[in-house]
This record gives C-alpha cells, structure tokens and sequence, in this order.
C-alpha cells in the first residue's frame, strides 16, 4: 500500500502535489485557505506523513489523533515554532523544513520594507489618491535615508547575512550585528561588526529583526529596548511577531520613543482591521510575503515535498530540523 500523506491545504505550489501523488495516496484540505483544527483533528488519523505550513499547529493533541503511522512532518516554511519538536523527536517523527530557498526572497523584501518605511511611500502615495499632493514643497513627505546612517541587525544567520551584503551599496557609516554565536570570520569577510545587544539598540539607525523565534527571543523587543533607542531610530521585522511585544511597540511608536516601524509579521496573522498599528501613519504594514516570489514559493513546495519521501523511505531529507 502507498504511505498516506495528509496536506493542509489545496494552493501549495502544483509541483509538490504532483511529486507526492507519484508515490503516495493523498488526502487534503479543499480550500485555499488554511485547515480549521477540528478537521485537521479528524483527518489526520493514520496518516503516514502531513505537509502543511506555519499556519498549521502541530501539538501533542495531533500527534495523539495521527496515531503510530505519522513518522514525517514537512512544513513550507523557515520556522517551525508551530511545532512541538520536542514531541515529534520523542515519537521518532522526523521534521522536514525550507530554510535556504527562502534567503534571498526574504532578505529582498527586508530592504524594501526598510526603504518603504524609511521613505515614507505607503504614505506618499496615499496622498497622491487622497488630494494632499497639491505641489512640490522643500520639505514635504521628506524621509531617512540609509547613506551615513548606522544599520543594526538582530540575528545574523543567512537571512541577516544577505541583509547586511544588499545595503552595504546604499553607503551606510556602519552596519553591525548581534547573534547569539561568534561571527567573527563572517563579519570580516563583509565588512561588518559584531556587537552587544544593548550597543546595538543605542546605537542603531535602522534596526532589523532577522532572528529566529525561540524562547529567547520572544518578545524580546518590548518597552525596556524601545526606551534605549534612538528617537529617530526605524524598526524593521521580517522574522516572526512574536519576538516583537506588540502592545509595547504601539506605546513607543505613539510616544515618539522611535520614529517609525516596517513589519511583515504581526501578532496575531492576519492582523484584525480593528488593531491599532492600522491607524498609525508612521508604520507599513505587510502580510507575511517576506518568501513570496513565484521561483521561491515553487521550489519551497517541492522542498517540502521531498523532505517527505525521503522521510518516509528513511533515507536523508534535503533540510531536516
């Protein structure tokens, strides 16, 4: 009999499909838009692996309802917070991931948001709709530019990395990192220096989160590190909203502790009309697309695809947590 793969949803990429049903019976979830729990509960019984995304929370309570069959999870995505790996790895399921693919669509989306922010074009261009662009004036919708300013990135992995190599053009002064591990051979061969979290806050222009979501980092960035940086300063998030205390970010920016703040994740996602980062001018709000180039997603679902079948034949995965 073919292993029985339960899929979370029906948009993936057409490619990871397509690899799966070759060697696989596959049951998923009709909709575009991701499986509500109690059908992903009573349809992940006695499957043999389940692809699904970061939008998915895979818990004890699942892994019970799967059974003894489950042996592989695959998600679509860099992250796996939405996992209980601790479970799994305790179960014998293997954890398949997508984490290099994604690098440079992300990393290019990090400093559009930045550029957007710091230029202030979500704005502009709401006054170029709205009537407020009556002529040129000195002054008028002026924003940072990155020239000569002093950039800081929380977590230099390959994301942080390929941050730091796309705005060393734009000429800033300096452009320096914290990371939970020595990246000395690294920050040399880019020209980058390596400091402590509290410089790094003090001292940064433009301070972008590309750490990953851990118990460490969440909410790490909350009243007391807003309190410590620059008034001018820009905050820019395309890791996860949880490393990110939301409320704290919404005091800081209405008090003026930082100038203004581009983020592609929030908490929670979708982020409701209602929430009151949506009123405020000074902050660009995007939903979760830091990997959303066509190539990118495409190759990401084949990833994921055959982290799968290799899972499950027991052979090596092409990116196992």
């Amino acid at each position: 009999m073919k292993p029985k793969v339960y899929v979370t949803r029906n948009d993936y990429a057409r490619i990871g499909l397509d690899l799966l049903r070759e060697e696989c019976d596959i049951s998923l979830w009709d909709e575009a838009y991701p499986v509500p729990r109690d059908e992903f509960l009573k349809n992940v019984a006695g499957k043999d692996a389940i692809y699904c995304s970061l939008n998915d929370r895979i818990d004890k309570e699942l892994l019970d309802q799967a059974g003894p069959n489950l042996k592989v999870i695959s998600t679509i995505s860099v992250g796996y917070d939405h996992i209980d790996v601790k479970e799994c790895k305790q179960r014998g399921i293997r954890i398949g991931y997508t984490p290099d693919v994604l690098t440079d669509a992300t990393a290019e989306l990090t400093v559009a948001l930045l550029l957007a922010t710091a230029r202030r074009l979500f704005e502009a261009n709401k006054q170029v709709h709205t009537g407020g662009w009556k002529s040129w004036s000195p002054m008028w919708m002026c924003g940072t530019s990155v020239k000569n300013s002093v950039v800081g990135i929380f977590g230099f992995g390959r994301i942080g990395q390929e941050v730091a190599k796309r705005l060393a053009p734009f000429k800033p002064s300096r452009i320096q990192f914290t990371s939970r591990t020595d990246k000395f051979l690294t920050a040399e061969d880019l020209g980058v220096t390596q400091v402590p979290f509290d410089e790094l806050v003090e001292t940064s222009d433009f301070l972008i989160i590309a750490c990953s979501y851990n118990v460490e980092t969440a909410n790490m960035f909350n009243d007391a590190v807003f309190s410590r940086m620059k008034p001018s300063a820009i905050l820019i998030n395309t890791s996860r909203g949880g490393v990110v205390e939301q409320h704290d970010l919404i005091h800081a920016l209405r008090a003026g502790k930082i100038q203004a703040a581009g983020l592609d994740v929030t908490t929670p996602e979708p982020l409701p009309l209602d929430n009151p980062l949506l009123t405020l001018p000074n902050v660009v709000v995007l939903p979760h697309i830091g990997s959303a180039d066509i190539e990118t997603r495409i190759e990401m679902s084949r990833i994921t695809a055959c982290n799968i079948l290799a899972g499950l034949k027991g052979v090596k995965m092409l990116s196992e947590v």
